[in-house]
């Protein structure tokens, strides 16, 4: 089956001084009926997540398909799981100088993250304080901008001086405080110190800019302490997003969570591209940790790095990153994987139980950048990085038609399949009010 005309479109990539945005469309792989099943109630369903996360590896299985299909539980995930931590936004690439920003909508938010004009990054609402209007709504005939001039083939990035609403002409500082309001002089007891653009708490860490909608969750320094030691040969905050693609997925969040995480589909869905130098009977699961998890898909000891493909060596690797890629979850969403020279991160959005909002980027140093057969390279790792997600893309989108099929099984793990073990205690942690390990004994490393 060719894909390329169901999942992609308007491919697009740029050097390192700003990413740039492709936007994909996803048609459905045939008639996607639905048919009843008995009704489950959240506390129902949250029991079952907590039976089968119960289960040791030896005997672990498949969630019921609810789990990827009910508006209830998906309402609960976005309080209690991903409401409740830290949600990856942006790379401080994106944002380099004061004044830009980048539009997105999070759990139903329309925010904005900005570089402000004193240095620091925020995420503020887009809902401006006066009628509720987005002040850069898309569509609707407006440009989406004001001032603000737009950063060609990024759509929701640009560069401005100031917000501008254009229902009233209501205008704010990058910081969010109001700047003026026409009009206002007769509205008794107005102040306009005590109005502007809400302000999330956000926080950034590694180069990542992060937002917490509970406000309350714990620094992510502290909560990411494990993965920061895991990445640190990267220097995060020093890379460029290079390439930078959007893509609309009729699928659960958490189906991307769980393919993304395993190296076990290396044998069907990348048969012919990550198998060939990743086999999946090598790629083997760290013990596990409250907030993050690590799986390391080692190269077949025949692959070498081609300097006609691969840009140089991440000189401050440790040397056991040096053959080969890792993938990794900072819990519950942010999505990291890397090889000897680049970085991958994933921002996953839930919009329904079986639509997600996701960005795909690649991430890349200096020295890559500074490579002279740059150009060259980079369009042959988005050639890369499209085409093993592509194939991703398509299991993805057909394993949630399956949880509407009246022929859908729940299915046992296999070893290899650690990582959705893992995620599944995540989960059945989160419903306890807690986090894995924190009250039970933490599961052992694979090796």
């Amino acid at each position: 089956m060719d894909t390329s005309d169901t999942f992609f479109h308007d491919a697009t990539v740029k050097d390192g001084s700003s990413p740039v945005t492709g936007r994909h469309g996803l048609g459905g792989l045939g008639a996607n009926y639905r048919y009843p099943r008995p009704a489950i109630s959240l506390d129902e369903l949250l029991t079952e997540i907590q039976a089968v996360a119960d289960l040791p590896l030896e005997r672990g299985k498949t969630f019921p398909a609810e789990a990827y299909t009910s508006a209830e539980l998906l309402d609960w995930e976005v309080e209690h799981v991903l409401g409740a931590n830290w949600i990856c936004l942006a790379h401080i690439s994106q944002v380099p100088k004061p004044g830009d920003f980048i539009n997105l909508d999070v759990l139903g938010e329309p925010l904005i993250v900005v570089h402000g004009k004193d240095g620091q990054i925020r995420v503020l609402s887009r809902v401006c304080p006066h009628r509720a209007m987005d002040i850069m709504p898309p569509g609707f005939g407006y440009d989406g901008y004001g001032p603000a001039d737009p950063r060609e083939g990024s759509p929701g990035c640009g560069h401005t001086r100031l917000f501008l609403c254009p229902y009233h002409h209501w205008s704010f500082e990058l910081d969010g405080s109001l700047k003026g309001c026409p009009e206002m002089q007769k509205a008794e007891g107005f102040c306009r110190d005590e109005t502007g653009l809400k302000s999330f708490r956000s926080e950034v860490w590694n180069g990542f800019v992060f937002l917490n909608l509970s406000g309350d969750a714990t620094p992510v320094a502290e909560q990411y302490a494990e993965l920061g030691k895991d990445i640190a040969g990267w220097d995060p905050a020093n890379l460029t997003v290079v390439i930078a693609k959007e893509w609309d997925c009729p699928f659960n969040w958490k189906v991307l969570v769980e393919n993304f995480m395993e190296g076990y589909h290396h044998l069907g869905a990348h048969c012919k591209t990550l198998q060939v130098f990743m086999p999946a009977k090598n790629t083997w699961t760290e013990a596990e940790r409250a907030h993050s998890m690590r799986v390391n898909l080692p190269y077949k000891d025949s692959v070498t790095a081609d300097p006609e493909v691969d840009f140089a060596t991440i000189s401050t690797l440790p040397p056991d990153q040096l053959h080969q890629m890792a993938v990794y979850l900072g819990q519950p969403s942010f999505l990291l994987f890397n090889g000897p020279d680049r970085l991958f991160w994933y921002r996953i959005d839930p919009i329904s139980p079986d639509r997600s909002r996701l960005l795909t980027t690649c991430l890349l140093s200096e020295s890559a950048l500074a490579d002279p057969e740059f150009e060259k390279k980079l369009a042959m790792a988005e050639t890369q990085m499209i085409a093993f997600h592509l194939e991703d893309m398509e299991v993805c989108t057909a394993v949630q038609r399956g949880f509407y099929a009246k022929g859908y099984q729940r299915g046992r793990l296999s070893h290899l399949e650690m990582p959705i073990w893992l995620f599944q205690r995540y989960l059945a942690a989160r419903a306890r009010g807690t986090y894995p390990t924190l009250d039970r004994p933490a599961a052992p490393s694979q090796k």
